[in-house]
């Protein structure tokens, strides 16, 4: 970190947290799938919409290294990566101007995506945005109190996959809600390691995440079920006939996933990075393999 100037270009890299934009390109990469298997492809509204995931993601992040940081959440103590603002990179009145002029940009998107698909694209952004500052932010903070698993599902599956479909489909087929399951479900397995590894310092700071209320067994136990959502729902898809049997392709990583669940249970502390690290890669090449699956 001596390498990072305060206030610099890679200290901005550093807030932004690229690892983390596995979780804004599968949602995009499987609703545009689904689109294409309805014959409604559009490659500028993907493009578009990746774009707007991008920077909803990245802006989130600001947030989240912002409000934590104020809350005492992010401390010299703390496991994970280093954060800007706990690290004196980056001060809040910096992250502050930051989530504003990334919001801006994706609110240019949007313009361009209403255009194309309608006002509801306004509805999609908007609450997006508003999810993106109430997840560590404003009088009641969804990850501090035991919500943020249920805006991960809810905004990095449902919205994210069938908003996709929907800005180039101008609908949302019931292929699109079912493989919204599993990319949501991988999502929020990243921020369920997040939380195992984090739990003694987000008791200390009054974060009630899942593993804060249940013990860290709860943590392990819903890590194992989110795993088991995102093997199982391609099978469903391809009983239900919502695909062929191409969309299996994303059981070809059930390996790893068992390899990650394995660590999540044995492991304490900072090893746990690894393993975050780990389930963003999974749900990368998941959500490739899964949007790949779809499409043919």
């Amino acid at each position: 970190m001596r390498d990072v100037a305060a206030g610099s270009v890679r200290a901005w890299i550093l807030a932004a947290r690229p690892a983390t934009l596995t979780a804004a390109f599968a949602p995009v990469a499987v609703g545009t799938a689904c689109a294409w298997r309805v014959d409604a492809f559009r490659w500028d509204a993907a493009l578009a919409a990746l774009a707007g995931a991008f920077l909803i993601q990245i802006a989130t992040n600001f947030a989240n290294d912002m409000y934590d940081f104020e809350k005492g959440a992010d401390t010299e103590e703390r496991l994970g990566p280093v954060r800007a603002a706990q690290a004196g990179l980056l001060t809040a009145r910096q992250l502050r101007r930051g989530i504003a002029v990334t919001f801006a940009l994706a609110l240019g998107v949007g313009v361009y995506l209403t255009w194309l698909a309608g006002p509801v694209v306004v509805a999609i952004g908007l609450s997006s945005m508003a999810a993106g500052l109430a997840y560590t932010g404003g009088p009641f903070p969804l990850a501090y109190n035991g919500l943020g698993d249920v805006f991960v599902m809810v905004f990095f599956g449902f919205v994210a996959v069938c908003g996709t479909t929907f800005v180039q489909a101008l609908y949302v087929p019931d292929l699109a809600w079912v493989a919204a399951i599993p990319i949501g479900a991988l999502a929020t397995a990243i921020l369920a390691v997040n939380n195992v590894r984090d739990f003694e310092g987000d008791e200390k700071a009054r974060k009630r995440t899942v593993v804060v209320r249940f013990g860290r067994k709860a943590g392990v136990v819903e890590y194992a079920v989110l795993l088991i959502l995102a093997y199982v729902a391609p099978v469903a898809m391809l009983s239900l006939r919502f695909a062929s049997p191409w969309v299996c392709l994303p059981l070809l990583t059930v390996p790893w996933g068992a390899r990650l669940l394995r660590s999540v249970s044995a492991d304490r502390g900072a090893v746990l990075n690894r393993t975050l690290a780990g389930t963003a890669q999974l749900l990368s090449v998941y959500g490739i393999l899964f949007a790949l699956g779809i499409a043919l």
